[in-house]
């Protein structure tokens, strides 16, 4: 058995998913999630995808005495992934508050234990939104950070910031800060995928409940941004492989493989795809018409935005493999299997 990772969110869409590759490489898991947005039975599908059942304990990460306790419990855990956050743009530009209290404090929370007990790396679930609407496309590392468009865009650069600022001050553990663009998919079993206790805020559930009948249509926020088709366009990647990435990083921060206390890198597929490109996509894999009308654009949307992720292929020595085609119909497979919507 490896080290101890304790995983924030990890019963989440991408922490579950990274829950899983980091038990098929042999680490011991700590799941903290307070459930907001999503359900103890992903433990179960946890442990019929890799016979483990792992160690739960429902935890808001803005409680800094229920962090701790948890701590205190799992002795000698190494290495903290942090997911927990609000990732809805167009919800933090209603409730900026809400995302700022929540997505700063639970990350200030847990860099301020981490000398307490030992923990020797983060990893920081970061996103391209730190990058607002770029100049230059696609994005890589060095491209300069944009004014955030949204409160959640801007609570990432935020954190990116505070990471940085107690390095810089001397803190003793390393980070890596993994800069996501859009993940899709689903795990091939289908036991676990993206499954919200509410609406869905992203693309591919919508797509995906509207073609099964669940929603009349769906709404393509903006037909006419200086696109190709006129919507707007996100560099899609497959859960399974953002999650590997996760798996890399953190032995990467524990075994000292770099001379750098902090590093940051992009996790994309380099190729940028339109909300209209996407539809067409899942209807020629799938086979199934998906309705939509053109609505108003939705504020705090990017127009355009893809990743040159050639860092992260070369230092980390990872690449996006599965294609949008294999995301869409694992995506597929898993919504069929849910009883409830």
């Amino acid at each position: 058995m490896k080290e101890k990772i304790l995983v924030t969110g990890g019963t989440g869409y991408i922490g579950s998913h990274t829950t899983v590759e980091l038990l098929n490489a042999g680490y011991e898991v700590i799941i903290v999630d307070n459930l907001s947005n999503s359900n103890l039975e992903v433990i179960n599908g946890i442990k019929r995808i890799t016979g483990i059942h792992v160690a739960f304990e429902k935890i808001d990460c803005i409680c800094l005495n229920g962090l701790e306790k948890v701590l205190k419990k799992h002795s000698e855990i190494k290495g903290i992934i942090h997911f927990a956050a609000k990732k809805a743009v167009g919800e933090s530009v209603q409730k900026p508050l809400f995302y700022y209290k929540n997505n700063l404090i639970s990350l200030i929370n847990i860099l301020e234990l981490m000398p307490k007990y030992k923990v020797e790396g983060i990893v920081f679930s970061s996103s391209c939104t730190v990058y607002g609407q770029p100049k230059h496309l696609p994005v890589d590392e060095n491209t300069p950070i944009q004014p955030a468009l949204s409160p959640y865009g801007n609570t990432k650069q935020i954190n990116e910031e505070i990471i940085c600022d107690n390095i810089t001050a001397g803190a003793s553990y390393k980070s890596i800060i993994l800069r996501y663009f859009n993940p899709i998919g689903a795990h091939r079993s289908a036991e676990i995928g993206e499954l919200s206790n509410r609406i869905p805020r992203n693309l591919v559930p919508f797509i995906i409940q509207t073609a099964m009948g669940i929603r009349n249509e769906i709404s393509v926020f903006g037909n006419d941004y200086n696109t190709l088709d006129g919507s707007c366009v996100r560099d899609y990647i497959h859960v399974v492989d953002l999650a590997k990435a996760h798996v890399i990083s953190m032995e990467r921060v524990l075994n000292n493989k770099s001379n750098s206390r902090l590093e940051y890198f992009n996790l994309g597929t380099g190729k940028g795809t339109s909300v209209l490109e996407m539809i067409n996509t899942f209807e020629k894999t799938i086979g199934i018409k998906v309705p939509y009308k053109i609505a108003e654009r939705r504020k705090g949307d990017i127009e355009q935005i893809w990743a040159n992720p050639l860092r992260a292929n070369k230092i980390l020595g990872w690449n996006a493999k599965e294609t949008i085609e294999e995301a869409l119909k694992s995506a597929w497979k898993w919504q069929l299997k849910q009883k409830h919507f």
